[in-house]
């Protein structure tokens, strides 16, 4: 997908930290640093959004089904 600009406002303090973390060349400028930020974030959130569904599932229900659905693979499977 093609990058898109945006513009945004950021406190100055974070701004004198982006800034040194491009001098420091540890991104190669603001936007990409920006960009990281942003990309990690997202990340997380989707980790812990995906831990807060499993949350919700009954873990006896589940190995249930598990045992379940594997004694049914192991009919199918040949004599070797």
């Amino acid at each position: 997908m093609r990058a898109l600009k945006i513009a945004i406002t950021i406190d100055g303090i974070l701004v004198k930290q982006l800034d040194y973390l491009v001098r420091a060349r540890i991104f190669p400028n603001r936007s990409k640093a920006i960009q990281k930020a942003v990309e990690e974030k997202l990340m997380r959130m989707e980790k812990s959004r995906l831990a807060r569904e499993c949350a919700k599932l009954d873990p006896k229900y589940e190995q249930t089904l598990a045992e379940e659905g594997f004694s049914k693979e192991l009919e199918e499977w040949p004599e070797y």
